[in-house]
């Protein structure tokens, strides 16, 4: 049976531009800054990313894994990139790009499920928080709405209405949980753990439904126009509709950075946005399967940096993994989950052209665990320094805000230029 409320999920379906995956979450404040954040899912092998090609231990470790440099951008005289990552090797060039080397969060286990709750949350220990740290973010920001900065964290067990709406509502096509002053919108199913807390947060969620015609929306509106519970989540699906504009529905990763850079761009746009990345967990065939990987973000990242125009200037892209993988190669052409990974930091705001690292070295001696790159930099604390400049906000104050109060990092600061 078609219920009032089931038909309007399937008309919101086709009212915009929809994405399967990767999946996007936009957030919206008073500010002419952009920070994004892209989560790499499943754990990105940080030593074939960023490669320390002149680490004698490297090619030892790695063995059929090694990637070849001799095509790629040399960063320094210890490390390059990966050749599929030839966009950021020219933002590199014109200092727009920085990679943070052996950065890790608290987290010290191997469970992806754990590994990215700690990352997105903030928390000592997995689920430990009930909300995201780019939540308690988007509370912050100059504009937000000041019942979103009453609480830096969820109570226990405790979720906004906009959040379960994105959860509850999102079973088939697209859904919208809004009203007109949300601060926030999810292009996914569910919101990401990162965004979910007490500013509220809209959701858009993917379908592959045809474009629904100006004539039907227009009569879904008449029919809504009088319901108090409906109508509201009838105009957040065709505003979302609206940001999207023209960019498109397609899932490659080309039209991804060009939707996001729509959204972006725009003056009464939002500031804030994540990204979800998936695919990263290469046990097998990473060589082929890393390789493709990394010029999917290539290409995405290229396609923002377009898409943005004059933005550009003032945008951050923050890219992390729950955490890296084991030095050496396992039997099937792979890596096994490991510890310590690479962060990008990449944008038109950045004061780029270098890698920050304090280089633990692959010796077997000097492997964390005897098996895996040494953390020796702080995921929280690069967090911290690249949100706070970012966007203008206090370092220290970022720091309580969105980690807990008993391990606030120091801030890894003199990353941004704006």
């Amino acid at each position: 049976m078609l219920t009032r409320r089931s038909f309007i999920r399937v008309a919101a379906a086709g009212a915009g531009a929809m994405l399967a995956a990767p999946q996007m979450v936009l957030a919206r404040v008073a500010s002419d800054r952009r920070f994004v954040f892209v989560i790499q899912r499943g754990a990105a092998d940080g030593l074939n990313t960023v490669v320390p090609y002149a680490d004698p231990a490297y090619a030892a470790l790695r063995g059929a894994l090694t990637v070849d440099t001799s095509s790629s951008s040399k960063l320094d005289g210890l490390f390059a990139l990966h050749p599929s990552l030839t966009q950021i090797g020219q933002m590199y060039d014109r200092r727009e790009a920085l990679f943070v080397h052996a950065v890790a969060s608290p987290y010290r286990d191997r469970s992806h499920f754990d590994g990215q709750n700690v990352l997105e949350t903030g928390g000592v220990s997995p689920y430990q928080a009930k909300d995201g740290w780019l939540n308690r973010l988007v509370g912050m920001m100059p504009g937000a709405n000041p019942a979103n900065r009453a609480s830096n964290r969820a109570p226990n067990g405790a979720t906004n209405g906009a959040t379960d709406g994105a959860t509850n509502g999102a079973t088939n096509g697209a859904t919208t949980r809004a009203t007109t002053h949300e601060s926030a919108i999810a292009f996914a199913p569910t919101v990401p753990m990162a965004l979910r807390g007490p500013a509220s947060v809209a959701s858009y969620a993917p379908s592959a439904l045809p474009q629904a015609p100006d004539d039907l929306l227009a009569r879904v509106s008449q029919l809504y126009e009088q319901d108090a519970q409906l109508r509201p989540l009838w105009e957040s699906a065709m505003a979302a509709r609206g940001l999207a504009g023209d960019a498109g529905a397609r899932q490659d990763p080309a039209s991804l950075g060009k939707l996001a850079a729509g959204f972006l761009s725009r003056e009464d746009g939002p500031r804030i946005a994540m990204i979800e990345t998936g695919g990263w967990d290469t046990h097998s065939a990473q060589m082929p399967r890393l390789a493709a990987q990394l010029k999917a973000l290539d290409t995405m990242l290229a396609a923002l940096r377009d898409g943005l125009g004059p933005a550009w200037s003032k945008t951050t892209v923050l890219v992390a993994t729950e955490f890296g993988r084991m030095a050496a190669a396992n039997g099937t052409g792979g890596t096994d989950h490991g510890t310590a990974s690479v962060a990008m930091v990449i944008g038109g705001a950045v004061a780029g052209g270098r890698v920050v690292a304090d280089w633990p070295g692959l010796r077997q001696s000097d492997l964390y665990e005897a098996r895996d790159l040494k953390p020796t930099a702080s995921l929280d604390a690069l967090i911290t320094g690249v949100a706070s400049e970012s966007l203008g906000l206090d370092p220290h104050q970022t720091a309580r805000t969105l980690f807990a109060q008993e391990r606030s990092p120091q801030p890894m600061t003199g990353l941004i230029r704006v």
